[in-house]
């Protein structure tokens, strides 16, 4: 090749090199205007909840909204049902404390304006559903007619749904104001709660400490008292991690039980581990009432995939002593002290109470973690959960699992290999996060239903009503979910086998437990259990919680458990 063909070739390259850098930049610019957009929107949503919530004040000025804000649900809809108190007193009181709260942990994503002029048509409504004129804030994935289902991701703004989701349809046709959204982490698989759009949403508890996730936005609303009711989804723990970090109750459905039509997914078409929708509240009678409201004739009418079964108000109300198992470490991870204390003392307060408690031990967790869970999760190799981040800046503490699923097979592979003398655990991650054919998906699906059914056998085998075990907490430090998925073994289990699940909170971590922690060494005593240990540490005063289960569609009797536990958890707190 002579000088000047390879001078031109230079140039060639050259100029082709400064075009695509060009584009990355204005790639990149218009992800970071992009960015900006979602700061003001949100911004201004915030700014009209301040103009209502002062046109509240106007309009009532004598109001005592801590009188309101300090009633329980049950209290509240019978009061508004009644007269007593006006849906205008409860819906403004409602605003304002939201938008306070989120000024201080950063919670709310978007105000549905709609919702003042709702107001006026349910006020005129004839017939009161059993939630009148209670305000209710609406996870971020689940559409809301006009508003976006952003996921924390740019690609999804400016898209708002052409209609309401049929959960939020049936909250309005019984009386509820679904008032606003509620943030999540980027994608919603993991359970910290920070995205790029709207930023990091703290723990109300600390401000060190996450909130958990994905429905981490509804967790520190609840519990700050800035929403009496949420609505959230759940496919390996994002209703029950964030109610446990924020000391408060929730309950993840049977996957078929409450509708998810209009439910933004985090992983499309992936139907291994179920996704479960549910309630968040103060208190297991609200969580109650909610689903009494749901489980009606407007939501079998709306989905006619959810089977028409009624909320069974006996089972829930029923007194009959119970036949409880029981275990405190999954043998996976490692309980922290305070976990494992609120099992073993939740048992003693209910063998006192009467109830017969049954030890069950598990068996396989570690090959459903590996050669089940993610399996399922990620069968097609992790290409449908990168598909979310194609154009998209990256939230940095989801940066190193999704360097993970980037890997090519042949690095994996090599990976696991060389990892498996030293780091049996990530070794085996490795090698379950490969695409499946159809026929290897297939077959992981008999494991799954195998599985189930052994699990369900034992269940039977000791002649169970419900089970008691460890739900994840105290709260992380900030940052620490998005390395520490493995910790998610105590709920995913329950998505798979697709069985009611609910946390309640039953104590705090003391500084006994905390000064436990120097000898924690975790089953496997690898860079994960020490992670574990950095997570919870310094959680003194923390809200510790309970997982209390029931076989499939049997959420009345899983709350009843529920119930039962936090009424003698309350009963203890009140003789100390």
């Amino acid at each position: 090749m002579g000088a000047g063909a390879s001078l031109l070739c230079a140039l060639l390259c050259g100029s082709a090199a400064a075009a695509l850098l060009l584009l990355l930049l204005r790639a990149r610019g218009r992800r970071r205007a992009a960015l900006g957009e979602a700061r003001g929107r949100r911004a201004r949503a915030l700014g009209r909840m301040d103009g209502a919530a002062a046109r509240g004040r106007q309009q009532s000025p004598g109001v005592d909204a801590e009188s309101i804000l300090s009633l329980s649900l049950v209290e509240l809809s019978e009061k508004l049902r009644r007269g007593s108190l006006s849906p205008d007193w409860v819906f403004y009181a409602y605003v304002d404390k939201a938008l306070q709260v989120t000024k201080e942990v950063n919670c709310v994503t978007d105000y549905l304006q709609e919702s003042e002029f709702w107001l006026q048509e349910v006020k005129r409504h004839e017939k009161k559903g059993l939630l009148y004129g209670v305000p209710v804030s609406i996870k971020d994935s689940i559409n809301c007619k006009g508003h976006d289902s952003t996921l924390g991701l740019a690609k999804y703004l400016n898209k708002p749904a052409a209609e309401d989701s049929v959960i939020v349809q049936v909250l309005k046709r019984q009386g509820a104001l679904p008032f606003v959204k509620t943030n999540v982490s980027q994608s919603l698989l993991n359970y910290d709660c920070n995205n790029l759009l709207f930023g990091q949403t703290v723990n109300p508890r600390d401000h060190t400490k996450t909130p958990g996730g994905s429905s981490g936005g509804e967790g520190a609303l609840v519990s700050s008292g800035g929403s009496i009711l949420g609505v959230g989804t759940d496919v390996g723990g994002s209703l029950r991690i964030p109610a446990a970090f924020c000391g408060i109750c929730a309950l993840k459905c049977t996957g078929g039980r409450l509708s998810k039509k209009g439910i933004v997914s985090s992983i499309p078409g992936q139907k291994s581990a179920v996704v479960g929708v549910g309630p968040m509240a103060k208190d297991v009678d609200s969580l109650a009432l909610c689903m009494r409201a749901l489980l009606c004739e407007d939501m079998f009418r709306l989905d006619p995939t959810v089977p028409p079964m009624p909320f069974n108000g006996e089972v829930f109300s029923g007194s009959r002593p119970l036949r409880i198992g029981y275990y405190d470490t999954d043998t996976f991870t490692r309980p922290g002290p305070s976990m494992r204390r609120a099992v073993l003392e939740t048992k003693q307060l209910l063998e006192k109470a009467g109830h017969t408690l049954v030890p069950f031990n598990l068996w396989d967790i570690e090959h459903f973690v590996f050669d089940i869970s993610l399996r399922g999760l990620f069968a097609d190799g992790g290409a449908t959960f990168l598909d979310r981040f194609k154009g998209e800046l990256e939230e940095p503490n989801i940066k190193q699992f999704l360097l993970l699923c980037k890997a090519p097979g042949w690095l994996r592979s090599l990976v696991s290999w060389v990892a498996k003398p030293i780091m049996p655990r990530l070794a085996n991650v490795m090698r379950s996060m490969k695409e499946r054919s159809v026929k290897e998906l297939w077959k992981l699906h008999c494991e799954i239903e195998e599985y189930c059914q052994r699990f369900i056998a034992e269940w039977r085998k000791l002649d169970l009503d419900v089970m008691l075990c460890p739900a994840l907490g105290p709260a992380f430090q900030i940052g620490f979910p998005g390395k520490l998925s493995v910790a998610a073994s105590y709920t995913i289990l329950y998505n798979y086998l697709d069985f009611p699940a609910g946390v309640v909170p039953v104590t705090t971590v003391t500084e006994e437990d905390e000064d436990e922690l120097k000898n924690y060494r975790g089953h496997y005593n690898d860079w994960w259990d020490k992670l574990f240990v950095k997570a919870i540490r310094g959680g003194v005063g923390l809200p510790v919680a309970v997982q209390c289960v029931a076989l499939p569609w049997q959420e009345e009797l899983c709350l009843r458990f529920m119930k039962e536990v936090e009424t003698l958890t309350r009963k203890k707190q009140r003789n100390f």
